[in-house]
């Protein structure tokens, strides 16, 4: 399963690209507003990092806007996948733009039939939202269950991207699901390194070590 970054901070980008662990970023308008810089500029800097796939959303609601603004942001890099809404008009746009070439991961799903509809419109990526449905009593982890079964009844390529993420059993449950990629913020990524077990083990390993007879580095005696 492939992990991204769902952020727009290039510092914590960097940092998850130099470790070796990171596949690709999501971003939305809410996280580039708290970079406090213009949005083409993050998205740039963001793609020069090497970063493969970088999701990056249009703001309009109608199929001429999303179109305008879909075909602009494609052109920022060839990493670029463009997010559209899972509405009527974002499920035209992305047919639209699929035939054009341009790459498009549907957001801001909730259920099993939006899923059914992004795929059959070409979308690369289907991002349900499923710490959001959590917090509506709901089983997220029910819905990529779902989506999963009908993808591989009828042999659909567009990848289940799930997404809304709020912590590490998250991403087993999409791991052991089968779902292609989880994209999640940074603290989630982070835990999942950490374990307490591993930091016990380490402090006892590194303990043991000084009551080990060290080489002396003095030269040999003639």
């Amino acid at each position: 399963m492939k992990l991204f970054l769902d952020t727009a901070s290039v510092q914590e980008i960097r940092q998850m690209w130099e470790v070796g662990i990171l596949d690709g970023v999501t971003t939305n308008p809410s996280l580039v507003a708290k970079e406090g810089r213009p949005f083409e500029t993050v998205l740039r800097e963001i793609c020069a990092v090497g970063i493969p796939s970088v999701s990056a959303e249009v703001v309009a609601t109608d199929v001429p806007g999303m179109l305008a603004e879909g075909r602009r942001l494609s052109k920022l890099h060839p990493s670029i996948y463009v997010k559209t809404p899972m509405t009527t008009a974002g499920l035209e746009a992305t047919k639209t733009l699929r035939k054009e070439g341009i790459r498009v991961n549907m957001t801001l799903v909730f259920s099993a039939n939006q899923a059914l509809l992004a795929a059959k419109v070409g979308a690369s990526y289907v991002s349900p939202f499923i710490g959001r449905l959590d917090d509506q009593s709901q089983d997220g982890m029910e819905l990529v269950r779902d989506i999963r079964e009908i993808y591989r009844q009828y042999g659909f390529k567009t990848e289940i991207l799930v997404a809304s993420v709020r912590h590490p059993v998250h991403v087993l449950e999409a791991a052991k699901l089968g779902a292609d990629i989880a994209t999640m913020p940074m603290a989630v990524m982070e835990k999942l390194v950490q374990h307490p077990l591993t930091d016990l083990g380490l402090a006892r390993f590194l303990k043991d070590w000084q009551k080990v007879p060290q080489e002396s580095s003095a030269p040999p005696a003639r």
